[in-house]
């Protein structure tokens, strides 16, 4: 099976590190966030990458034309103009990098990069966010339901600390450090979907969260799959901060890989 990335946008809300690349290039623990993402698939079996390019896409595509050379014990033969690899570390990734344009919503930049996907179902998510959800029970999941769509169902992290304070009341009545959202589930971006659903796309335009996931839903065509544990998006620098530490602490939920 085939992962997508959405990997093109601007990153505007932790512009500090957009400024300079794109926001799936940020890097966590030394590696680019879409290092860690594509990890986590790997880890599952799935080693089939499209990734959707477009704000500073050339970062992206300069990366994984050097990125054999990390690790590799390489020879270049200036006599003849040679180069002889001797030893390679990277992983067996097809990485295939599509030009999805700078101002394309996310609907259009599937749509576009749909021409590289292989008949069947396919993964996709987002490039700037990183959970544990179990990949093969997500597939499996989509499998059993017989929808066209699968989205994780996530409920935010919180970020403040929140207290009851009944009615009149001048003491709080219970305190909790950042607890979960108010119990509605979001979008956690780790999709499974059949090939069909790119026909939902009019155009670059189309914003995926609208349009086509409303229709699937209203046609009793989107399934969700629960999950209950780490999830955690890098939409601003302290996500960013967050996802760090979790590394340095050597304990990153997401990391499930040896």
């Amino acid at each position: 099976m085939q992962v997508m990335l959405l990997a093109g946008g601007l990153g505007t809300r932790i512009s500090e590190e957009s400024s300079a690349r794109p926001k799936p290039m940020v890097e966590i623990g030394g590696r680019p966030i879409l290092w860690h993402i594509m990890k986590m698939y790997m880890s599952h079996g799935l080693q089939d990458f499209v990734i959707c390019c477009g704000y500073k896409g050339h970062m992206i595509k300069q990366f994984f034309r050097d990125y054999g050379m990390d690790g590799a014990d390489v020879r270049f033969d200036m006599r003849d103009n040679s180069t002889a690899w001797l030893r390679s570390q990277s992983e067996p990734w097809k990485v295939t990098l599509v030009d999805t344009g700078l101002d394309t919503m996310t609907g259009g930049r599937i749509k576009r990069a749909a021409q590289y996907l292989e008949d069947g179902p396919f993964c996709c998510t987002y490039g700037d966010g990183l959970s544990d959800v179990d990949i093969t029970g997500l597939i499996d999941f989509h499998r059993t339901q017989g929808a066209r769509a699968t989205v994780t169902a996530v409920q935010p992290p919180g970020r403040f600390g929140a207290f009851t304070l009944p009615a009149d009341a001048t003491r709080v009545g219970g305190f909790k450090e950042k607890p979960q959202g108010d119990g509605a589930y979001i979008n956690g971006g780790f999709f499974v979907m059949d090939r069909s659903v790119v026909d939902l796309i009019d155009g670059e335009d189309t914003i995926w969260e609208r349009e086509p996931m409303e229709a699937l839903a209203n046609d009793g065509e989107l399934a969700a799959y629960r999950h209950h544990g780490f999830w955690q998006p890098m939409d601003t620098l302290r996500d960013k901060q967050v996802l760090e530490a979790l590394w340095q602490s050597g304990k990153a939920p997401w990391k499930n890989w040896h």
